[in-house]
């Protein structure tokens, strides 16, 4: 694997860090600007909506114009470096929420961009694996990016750790200028042959699914916090560590998944859907007992987020992994991103216990489940 993938990877993990960290720093946010929990839990939901609305937008524009990729990130990173240094500044919600669609967007075709150009650098049987690192660069920031933005709110406030991500992206943006080669012609791929794919129905139940497992993982990891603290009864200096056990389950999970994803991606999908709407259950019917409710964070942790390979195989499977296919698929999975987080958000600010969380993220997995068993009837080959 090139070294300019994992260099890729790193700055996801710092654009990954600043639409999470949001969920560690909720009581600071919510007294601050003078509004609920779920008012808060809202802005991992208007960054999300900034990926779904701008995202192919934005990489289609540059398509359009047929900028080569290196210059487009490039651009977008330090747009991104820009905006998010700005929000550290913030003293309106209103214009919180602003800034997070806009950084949503900015990220949204970052990423798009990123996944684009290394699997432009890799064979085609090392693209999942490709793909892992760099979604595994959003899998580490749940290890050490939110947690330590956790800590360093406690200590020093929530403004040090906003600016503190728009130093690690522009770290990241000065690399990059150095190292970050051309992928090639990419003339090659007409824009025609991108959009070939959105008349395919398998790329869009592969969408669904992707959808519906990310809106399962984050309407509960969003609410981890409040329901460790409230429910459970943990401690704040416990939960930075708690945070890190789920995000170390993400990169495990993460890595295996990546090793057998461009082969099995179905079985993969399979279990791990399973695994997941029997842990959210089993959290949300035991989250009073501390560890039981370890133990279903790291069960989470192992199975929701780490499908990504998985997802992209399946995605790799039934069209080219163009910017254009790369942008909508991470479209569809931050509106269920955002969409689970918002669901819950609404049923904690109309009064639900916040293990109302953990229910909507269940029900969100089965749903997920229900979308990839038909596959396995006997006989059927592949996704399409």
């Amino acid at each position: 694997m090139p070294l300019v993938v994992y260099i890729l990877g790193l700055a996801i993990f710092s654009i990954g860090t600043s639409e999470l960290m949001v969920a560690g720093m909720m009581t600071t946010l919510s007294d601050d600007f003078d509004i609920t929990i779920g008012e808060v839990g809202h802005l991992i939901s208007y960054f999300a909506f900034g990926v779904m609305l701008g995202g192919p937008v934005l990489t289609y524009a540059f398509l359009k114009l047929k900028i080569p990729y290196r210059p487009s990130l490039l651009v977008l990173l330090a747009l991104y470096v820009v905006v998010q240094g700005f929000s550290a500044f913030i003293s309106e919600h209103s214009i919180l929420i602003a800034v997070r669609v806009i950084t949503g967007v900015l990220c949204a075709g970052c990423l798009s961009l990123s996944l684009a150009t290394s699997m432009a650098l890799v064979s085609a049987e090392n693209r999942p694996r490709a793909a892992a690192v760099i979604i595994g660069g959003f899998m580490v920031s749940t290890v050490f990016g939110v947690p330590l933005a956790t800590i360093i709110n406690q200590h020093w406030g929530w403004r040090i750790s906003f600016g503190l991500v728009a130093v690690l992206v522009l770290l990241c943006l000065l690399v990059l200028i150095r190292v970050l080669p051309n992928s090639g012609d990419q003339s090659s791929l007409k824009m025609k042959e991108e959009f070939k794919a959105f008349k395919n129905m398998a790329y869009w139940k592969a969408c669904a699914t992707s959808c519906l497992i990310l809106g399962a993982s984050f309407a509960a990891f969003s609410y981890f916090v409040p329901v460790l603290t409230a429910v459970t009864g943990m401690t704040m200096g416990v939960i930075p560590f708690i945070l890190m056990l789920y995000g170390a389950a993400n990169i495990i999970g993460n890595i295996v998944t990546g090793y057998f994803a461009f082969r099995h991606s179905l079985i993969i999908m399979v279990v791990g859907l399973t695994v997941l709407s029997i842990s959210l259950t089993g959290m949300a019917l035991l989250a009073q007992y501390q560890w039981f409710a370890v133990a279903f964070v790291i069960l989470i942790g192992l199975s929701g987020v780490p499908m990504n390979p998985a997802m992209m195989a399946r995605i790799i499977s039934v069209a080219h992994p163009g910017p254009m296919v790369n942008a909508v698929h991470t479209s569809v999975i931050n509106i269920g991103l955002g969409g689970g987080t918002f669901l819950a958000g609404l049923a904690i600010s109309a009064g639900y216990d916040v293990r109302a969380a953990l229910w909507i993220g269940a029900g969100l997995a089965v749903l997920g489940l229900c979308s990839v068993l038909p596959y396995l009837r006997r006989g059927r080959i592949g996704w399409n």
